[in-house]
């Protein structure tokens, strides 16, 4: 079975497995040991601070097999970004150029460095070892953090955000940074990428430019990829955007890939799961899947199993895994 909880210490093994599987594409998640000891470290904390309004916490889950005991996935939730640190964009607007002498009026899209979406929180750090990696198990990895918000609700902005990766090539490179950022920060594009994933950010404001950048300016092979998302993240991207994410022109100012933003209170997966009362006995494989959470805050239990909509009942293995009884309250979002 596999089930979603917190990240806690005895992880570090496993969360650096999985930084090495992902060969240096996790921003977020760089192969670097106390770093991702900070992430641990930094959800524990999180999970025991009283919380009366968002500010620097942040929440890493992984996906556990429980049979073997691997950890096979990981995600995170930021609860507000831009706090301890900036939190810079590309937002895209037209520029108007206009000349009445010569009767001409001009639109240019132009990159525009920002830090609009600071104080909104963030869903990040998502990635899953290969051989796991089916639709049922994105929705479970993916989807539980929303649910987790939805059960404590004062932790997390009213506005909530994911960046999804640009497009990269076999290499690692991207189109948009070798246009654009290696001109400002004379490396190359994976080294760009993993200072910011374990929080050396200040270079950033340092050297990016602060000027609008004019978008036809760029390379036909930049201007190709803005707002683009990487193949293997468009069944993600496409699970986000059924959960009501929309992508309003603002992109990541290293590889351009999309951010998309929701109001919290509208993601399907929080406006729509429901708590119920669960009972324990036998259960029917015939019935709907359903993401199957607790609405504990340090012994947060997400599972995904089929349930039944007119007598929710869970088996004792599966009541165990949510740290339930009979009877207490779960929450509930049938797929």
């Amino acid at each position: 079975m596999l089930v979603l909880r917190p990240l806690a210490f005895h992880d570090l093994a496993g969360l650096e497995r999985l930084a090495v599987i992902s060969g240096g594409r996790m921003t977020t998640l760089p192969d670097n040991r106390d770093h991702l000891s900070q992430l641990i470290s930094n959800t524990q904390q999180s999970l025991r601070k009283e919380v009366e309004r968002p500010a620097g916490e942040s929440y890493h889950f992984v996906l556990e097999d429980t049979e073997t005991g691997e950890v096979v996935g990981v995600s995170g939730i930021e609860a507000a970004v831009g706090i301890t640190s900036p939190f810079y964009s590309y937002r895209i607007d037209d520029v108007v150029h206009a000349s009445s002498e010569l009767q001409i009026h001009n639109r240019v899209p132009a990159l525009h460095l920002c830090q609009d979406y600071t104080g909104a929180s963030r869903l990040y750090t998502l990635f899953m070892d290969g051989e796991h990696r089916q639709a049922e198990n994105i929705h479970l990895l993916s989807r539980a953090r929303m649910l987790f918000i939805a059960a404590h609700p004062e932790r997390f902005s009213p506005r909530l955000i994911v960046e999804l990766q640009g497009v990269a090539d076999e290499k690692n490179q991207s189109p948009f940074w070798e246009c654009l950022g290696r001109h400002f920060f004379n490396m190359d594009f994976n080294k760009a990428n993993y200072l910011t994933g374990i929080n050396s950010k200040g270079f950033i404001a340092d050297l990016m430019p602060h000027y609008p950048v004019y978008v036809p300016m760029l390379n036909p092979e930049a201007q190709a990829v803005l707002g683009q998302t990487r193949d293997d993240m468009r069944d993600v991207q496409k699970l986000l955007e059924e959960e009501g994410f929309e992508y309003r022109r603002y992109v990541d100012i290293f590889d351009a890939g999309p951010t998309l933003e929701a109001r919290t209170e509208y993601v399907r997966s929080v406006s729509q799961s429901r708590c119920l009362p669960l009972a324990i006995g036998e259960t029917a494989d015939d019935q709907p899947m359903a993401l199957i959470s607790n609405n504990q805050l340090n012994n947060y239990r997400c599972i995904l199993a089929p349930l039944n909509p007119e007598q929710p009942v869970l088996t004792e293995a599966q009541a165990d895994a949510l740290e339930l009884a009979s009877g207490e309250s779960a929450r509930v979002l049938w797929l």
